[in-house]
């Protein structure tokens, strides 16, 4: 999963990224909306975790710059403002949760994971595609209810293609999905390729049917 923090207290936000990352989570971390809108503007990400009173304005420019953007990323205001009308105007702004400070991070973690099951897979703890079911919290896969042994990428990588069946997804976006802006400083995407021939030999050898599409000079898909 991949997350952006955007929040300017650098002690907390270091606690949160150790936290998250410890959690087997890519956490990249913007400390005002400028540096937040670039990185908006570059990547796509599986939850926004938004401060609202930042050094060049209030956090509610993010929502708006969102939708604007028509970006689709589940956001979780996390401030310090607890009045109820500051509540309602950032769900209406379209954040889908709020949460106040001081707040314990196995709850954000738990929001986190709440909001991204409810966005990309309607809600479910396990997702079902045809032969495979996978638990999202306990990050076991089964294939015709036999375990199948992946590694947390390949986990990662199984449910970002699901998530997006149908679509065709670049290498590029495959990197930036599973190694965070780090992807930038790649030379080249190879660990993609060696990623996808993993999964999909760990699938086919569980007799698993092959939904994994190359797109030649594209990408790749996910599809029956």
């Amino acid at each position: 999963m991949k997350i952006l923090l955007i929040e300017d207290e650098a002690e907390l936000a270091t606690s949160i990224i150790d936290y998250l990352k410890s959690n087997q989570h890519i956490c990249e971390w913007a400390n005002n909306i400028l540096a937040a809108l670039d990185k908006i503007s570059i990547y796509d990400y599986d939850c926004i975790l938004l401060d609202l009173n930042l050094p060049d304005g209030d956090g509610f420019r993010i929502l708006t710059e969102l939708k604007k953007r028509n970006k689709m990323e589940g956001v979780i205001i996390t401030s310090a403002r607890e009045s109820l009308e500051t509540r309602l105007d950032g769900l209406k702004l379209g954040a889908d949760d709020y949460l106040t400070k001081p707040f314990h991070l196995a709850e954000l973690l738990a929001r986190i994971e709440a909001l991204v099951r409810r966005k990309q897979f309607s809600g479910q703890n396990i997702v079902y595609f045809n032969e495979i079911a996978i638990d999202i919290l306990s990050k076991e896969v089964k294939v015709k209810e036999k375990i199948v042994d992946l590694t947390k990428k390949e986990i990662d990588l199984l449910l970002y293609l699901i998530g997006n069946k149908g679509r065709v997804l670049s290498k590029a976006a495959l990197a930036e999905h599973l190694s965070g802006d780090m992807a930038d400083m790649l030379d080249n995407h190879g660990f993609v390729y060696a990623h996808i021939k993993n999964l999909k030999k760990k699938l086919h050898d569980a007799s698993c049917q092959d939904y994994i599409k190359t797109v030649y000079g594209l990408g790749y898909k996910w599809q029956t």
